[in-house]
């Protein structure tokens, strides 16, 4: 006998008005198969927030500027486009840029084309107070950039704004004031630090026999330190008012507010000792770039000191520096990782990172 739907004393639903909303669904993606095919291009949404490419300072890509002028205070410093790549000018030769600092100049350009402001004070909105106000009257530092047609742009530089989160920026001939992402003057910075420290070495090597620094950066660009000892990792970080203190047990959050602050007594001993490692110099060149098979004569194939330098707002190393065996009783091996030449520092260097870390209760 046939199956016959049981009787509930209610009728099933009409079926009719579910099949409406899909006919539209399929005449409108019709409709919109069209359009394309008859126009070449989708159609365009007026509710839609627009992708406008490119919306930053400066219309110039990255790789049509040729000149630069970093200056801040009395320290300038002209750097040059070569068929080779960057090369600093004022130096009684050409010095050109390793690869590493290189990539931090060309990042800060492609930063100021393509990094959009996050707000713009117009000159009517703008008093001559303002600008000292912002730290633009005289700015803290000046970007110049140049190309072949003569200059591009003039970007000042000026203070944070109270939640420090962005920086306030200027270009010459334009009444607006920009408020740019924090990373933008960061990265500028950066690289005018890096960029100056190899100009001054270089200066430095030309009148004397004097030993270059260890450390590529200034440790004012540095607003992280990780070092891994004895297999442990000690983290030591800035503030917001850039002093420092160790990560993990050594601070405290003021008005509950989710910010680290400084201990004074621990911040002063761990400025400090990285103040100090700021200036290590190299001692000899022991082996340019080893292959890795030749790592372990030195105690670099495992070293038992890493250290980390980290730029603010970056998750990314700024430098990774290796301490393996020592050399003699007075020296120990490194390298910047991980192509650096091994190199010899002195021992005492390596002995003020390890006094710091028992300082501070990370090493026993």
């Amino acid at each position: 006998m046939p199956w016959t739907q049981p009787s509930t004393g209610q009728s099933l639903p009409k079926r009719s008005g579910a099949l409406v909303p899909a006919a539209l669904a399929a005449g409108l993606l019709i409709a919109l198969v069209a359009v394309l095919v008859i126009s070449g291009h989708t159609p365009e949404f007026r509710g839609l927030v627009q992708f406008t490419p490119n919306k930053g300072l400066i219309a110039a890509a990255a790789a049509e500027v040729t000149r630069i002028e970093m200056r801040s205070g009395h320290d300038s410093v002209a750097l040059r486009r070569e068929a080779g790549g960057w090369t600093i000018d004022g130096t009684g030769g050409p010095v050109a840029l390793p690869s590493e600092i290189a990539a931090h100049v060309d990042l800060g350009l492609r930063f100021m084309h393509v990094t959009e402001p996050t707000r713009e004070i117009p000159a009517k909105e703008l008093s001559a107070a303002n600008f000292a106000e912002f730290g633009l009257d005289p700015p803290a530092s000046v970007v110049v950039l140049g190309a072949s047609g003569g200059t591009v742009a003039t970007a000042s530089f000026g203070v944070l704004n109270p939640a420090g989160v962005a920086q306030y920026v200027r270009l010459a001939g334009a009444g607006t004031v920009y408020l740019m992402p924090r990373h933008v003057g960061t990265e500028w910075q950066l690289a005018g630090d890096m960029v100056r420290r190899l100009q001054g070495q270089a200066e430095h090597t030309a009148t004397s026999s004097g030993a270059s620094l260890l450390l590529p950066m200034s440790m004012a660009q540095v607003w992280a330190v990780e070092i891994v000892y004895a297999g442990k990792l000690t983290r030591f970080e800035r503030d917001a008012a850039g002093s420092w203190f160790r990560h993990t047990g050594q601070h405290s959050h003021a008005s509950a507010v989710n910010a680290h602050v400084a201990d004074p007594a621990q911040a002063q001993l761990i400025g400090a000792a990285l103040d100090a490692f700021d200036q290590t110099t190299v001692e000899t060149r022991a082996a340019p770039a080893p292959a890795e098979a030749e790592l372990t004569r030195f105690g670099l194939a495992l070293p038992p000191i890493i250290v980390l330098l980290y730029s603010r707002d970056s998750s990314t190393p700024l430098a990774r520096l290796e301490l393996g065996t020592a050399a003699d009783g007075f020296d120990r091996y490194a390298r910047l990782a991980p192509k650096g030449d091994v190199v010899t520092i002195a021992e005492f260097e390596v002995n003020r990172l390890t006094a710091l870390l028992k300082a501070v209760g990370a090493a026993s």
